[in-house]
Protein backbone atom coordinates (compact mmCIF):
# COMPACT_ATOMS: atom_id res chain seq x y z
CA UNK A 1 0.00 0.00 0.00
CA UNK A 2 1.53 3.34 -1.02
CA UNK A 3 1.96 6.22 1.42
CA UNK A 4 -0.86 8.29 -0.08
CA UNK A 5 -3.38 5.52 0.49
CA UNK A 6 -2.07 4.96 4.01
CA UNK A 7 -2.57 8.65 4.82
CA UNK A 8 -6.13 8.57 3.49
CA UNK A 9 -6.86 5.40 5.43
CA UNK A 10 -5.43 6.89 8.65
CA UNK A 11 -7.46 10.06 8.04
CA UNK A 12 -10.68 8.09 7.56
CA UNK A 13 -10.01 5.98 10.67
CA UNK A 14 -9.25 9.13 12.64
CA UNK A 15 -12.49 10.82 11.48
CA UNK A 16 -14.54 7.73 12.30
CA UNK A 17 -12.91 7.63 15.72
CA UNK A 18 -13.85 11.27 16.31
CA UNK A 19 -17.44 10.61 15.24
CA UNK A 20 -17.54 7.59 17.56
CA UNK A 21 -16.12 9.67 20.42
CA UNK A 22 -18.70 12.39 19.77
CA UNK A 23 -21.58 9.91 19.75
CA UNK A 24 -20.30 8.18 22.89
CA UNK A 25 -19.85 11.47 24.74
CA UNK A 26 -23.29 12.71 23.67
CA UNK A 27 -25.00 9.49 24.69
CA UNK A 28 -23.14 9.48 28.01
CA UNK A 29 -24.19 13.07 28.66
CA UNK A 30 -27.80 12.40 27.67
CA UNK A 31 -28.04 9.27 29.82
CA UNK A 32 -26.51 10.79 32.97
CA UNK A 33 -28.00 14.27 32.71
CA UNK A 34 -31.52 13.36 33.99
CA UNK A 35 -29.99 11.92 37.19
CA UNK A 36 -28.58 15.29 38.27
CA UNK A 37 -32.05 16.75 38.90
CA UNK A 38 -31.14 20.17 37.51
CA UNK A 39 -32.54 22.27 34.74
CA UNK A 40 -30.53 22.41 31.54
CA UNK A 41 -30.46 26.18 31.65
CA UNK A 42 -28.69 26.21 35.03
CA UNK A 43 -25.56 24.84 33.37
CA UNK A 44 -25.93 26.48 29.96
CA UNK A 45 -23.47 29.28 30.70
CA UNK A 46 -20.91 26.78 31.99
CA UNK A 47 -21.40 24.59 28.91
CA UNK A 48 -20.92 27.59 26.61
CA UNK A 49 -17.77 28.56 28.51
CA UNK A 50 -16.34 25.02 28.23
CA UNK A 51 -17.09 24.91 24.49
CA UNK A 52 -15.53 28.36 24.01
CA UNK A 53 -12.37 27.46 25.96
CA UNK A 54 -11.91 24.07 24.32
CA UNK A 55 -12.28 25.43 20.78
CA UNK A 56 -9.99 28.37 21.60
CA UNK A 57 -7.24 26.05 22.85
CA UNK A 58 -7.72 23.45 20.10
CA UNK A 59 -7.57 26.05 17.33
CA UNK A 60 -4.54 27.75 18.87
CA UNK A 61 -2.43 24.74 17.94
CA UNK A 62 -0.52 25.27 14.73
CA UNK A 63 -0.54 22.41 12.21
CA UNK A 64 -1.04 19.73 14.91
CA UNK A 65 -4.75 18.82 14.99
CA UNK A 66 -6.48 18.81 18.35
CA UNK A 67 -10.06 17.84 17.40
CA UNK A 68 -11.27 16.66 20.82
CA UNK A 69 -13.11 19.99 21.10
CA UNK A 70 -15.41 18.81 18.32
CA UNK A 71 -16.67 15.92 20.45
CA UNK A 72 -17.35 18.28 23.34
CA UNK A 73 -19.08 20.78 21.05
CA UNK A 74 -21.30 18.14 19.45
CA UNK A 75 -22.19 16.55 22.78
CA UNK A 76 -23.17 19.96 24.18
CA UNK A 77 -25.29 20.62 21.08
CA UNK A 78 -27.49 17.64 21.95
CA UNK A 79 -28.58 19.28 25.24
CA UNK A 80 -28.28 23.02 24.70
CA UNK A 81 -29.14 25.25 21.73
CA UNK A 82 -27.00 24.02 18.80
CA UNK A 83 -26.87 27.45 17.17
CA UNK A 84 -25.60 29.14 20.35
CA UNK A 85 -23.08 26.31 20.79
CA UNK A 86 -21.92 26.88 17.19
CA UNK A 87 -21.72 30.65 17.75
CA UNK A 88 -19.65 30.30 20.92
CA UNK A 89 -17.41 27.65 19.33
CA UNK A 90 -16.85 29.75 16.21
CA UNK A 91 -15.83 32.79 18.27
CA UNK A 92 -13.41 30.70 20.35
CA UNK A 93 -12.08 28.92 17.27
CA UNK A 94 -11.53 32.15 15.34
CA UNK A 95 -9.66 33.74 18.23
CA UNK A 96 -7.56 30.59 18.55
CA UNK A 97 -6.59 30.82 14.89
CA UNK A 98 -4.81 34.10 15.62
CA UNK A 99 -1.83 32.00 16.73
CA UNK A 100 -1.30 30.84 13.14
CA UNK A 101 -1.89 34.34 11.82
CA UNK A 102 0.74 35.86 14.11
CA UNK A 103 3.13 32.97 13.45
CA UNK A 104 2.88 33.95 9.78
CA UNK A 105 3.67 37.58 10.61
CA UNK A 106 6.75 36.66 12.65
CA UNK A 107 7.85 33.97 10.18
CA UNK A 108 7.60 36.40 7.29
CA UNK A 109 10.15 38.71 8.93
CA UNK A 110 12.52 35.82 9.63
CA UNK A 111 12.27 34.27 6.15
CA UNK A 112 12.56 37.53 4.22
CA UNK A 113 15.46 38.67 6.40
CA UNK A 114 17.34 35.40 5.88
CA UNK A 115 16.42 34.70 2.23
CA UNK A 116 15.97 37.96 0.29
CA UNK A 117 15.13 36.06 -2.91
CA UNK A 118 12.04 34.68 -1.18
CA UNK A 119 10.54 38.16 -1.55
CA UNK A 120 9.73 37.43 -5.22
CA UNK A 121 7.34 34.59 -4.34
CA UNK A 122 6.13 36.37 -1.25
CA UNK A 123 5.00 39.45 -3.19
CA UNK A 124 2.93 37.18 -5.44
CA UNK A 125 1.25 35.59 -2.40
CA UNK A 126 0.54 39.04 -0.91
CA UNK A 127 -1.10 40.16 -4.15
CA UNK A 128 -3.19 37.01 -4.33
CA UNK A 129 -4.22 37.25 -0.66
CA UNK A 130 -5.19 40.91 -1.15
CA UNK A 131 -7.43 40.02 -4.11
CA UNK A 132 -8.98 36.77 -2.88
CA UNK A 133 -8.12 36.67 0.81
CA UNK A 134 -11.68 36.90 2.15
CA UNK A 135 -12.95 34.05 -0.04
CA UNK A 136 -9.88 31.90 0.58
CA UNK A 137 -10.04 32.26 4.34
CA UNK A 138 -13.81 31.69 4.34
CA UNK A 139 -13.47 28.49 2.30
CA UNK A 140 -10.60 27.15 4.40
CA UNK A 141 -12.57 27.86 7.59
CA UNK A 142 -15.82 26.32 6.36
CA UNK A 143 -14.57 23.16 4.64
CA UNK A 144 -13.60 20.57 7.28
CA UNK A 145 -10.84 18.76 5.39
CA UNK A 146 -8.80 21.84 4.48
CA UNK A 147 -5.85 22.68 6.76
CA UNK A 148 -6.88 26.10 8.03
CA UNK A 149 -3.56 26.75 9.78
CA UNK A 150 -1.93 27.12 6.36
CA UNK A 151 -4.38 29.89 5.41
CA UNK A 152 -3.77 31.61 8.75
CA UNK A 153 0.00 31.54 8.37
CA UNK A 154 -0.22 32.84 4.80
CA UNK A 155 -2.68 35.58 5.79
CA UNK A 156 -0.37 36.68 8.61
CA UNK A 157 2.67 36.55 6.35
CA UNK A 158 0.83 38.57 3.71
CA UNK A 159 0.04 41.18 6.39
CA UNK A 160 -3.67 40.91 5.79
CA UNK A 161 -5.37 43.20 8.35
CA UNK A 162 -6.55 41.27 11.40
CA UNK A 163 -10.23 42.10 10.81
CA UNK A 164 -9.96 40.85 7.20
CA UNK A 165 -8.67 37.59 8.64
CA UNK A 166 -11.03 37.21 11.61
CA UNK A 167 -14.30 38.05 9.85
CA UNK A 168 -14.16 35.39 7.10
CA UNK A 169 -12.60 32.95 9.58
CA UNK A 170 -15.51 33.43 11.99
CA UNK A 171 -18.15 33.27 9.22
CA UNK A 172 -16.70 30.04 7.82
CA UNK A 173 -16.32 28.41 11.21
CA UNK A 174 -19.81 29.46 12.29
CA UNK A 175 -21.34 27.98 9.13
CA UNK A 176 -19.40 24.73 9.55
CA UNK A 177 -20.09 24.40 13.28
CA UNK A 178 -23.79 25.30 12.90
CA UNK A 179 -24.29 22.59 10.28
CA UNK A 180 -22.41 20.02 12.37
CA UNK A 181 -24.12 20.92 15.66
CA UNK A 182 -27.61 20.99 14.20
CA UNK A 183 -27.14 17.79 12.18
CA UNK A 184 -25.64 16.00 15.17
CA UNK A 185 -28.35 17.13 17.58
CA UNK A 186 -31.02 15.92 15.17
CA UNK A 187 -29.11 12.75 14.28
CA UNK A 188 -28.60 11.68 17.89
CA UNK A 189 -32.36 11.73 18.44
CA UNK A 190 -32.84 9.45 15.44
CA UNK A 191 -30.62 6.71 16.88
CA UNK A 192 -32.48 3.56 17.89
CA UNK A 193 -33.79 3.53 21.46
CA UNK A 194 -31.61 0.61 22.54
CA UNK A 195 -28.48 2.65 21.72
CA UNK A 196 -29.70 5.69 23.66
CA UNK A 197 -30.53 3.75 26.81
Amino acid sequence: MNSSRKRWLRGIIFMLGMVGLSVALALLLKSFWPHFDVENEQFASLAYLVVFASTLVANATIIVPAPVHAAMMLAAATIWNPIIIALVASIGGSLGELSGYYAGRVGQKIILGTYPLAYLGYSRVVSWMDKRGFLTIFLFASIPILPFDVAGVIAGGARLPVWKFLLPCWLGKFLKYAVFCYAFSVGIVLLPGWIQS
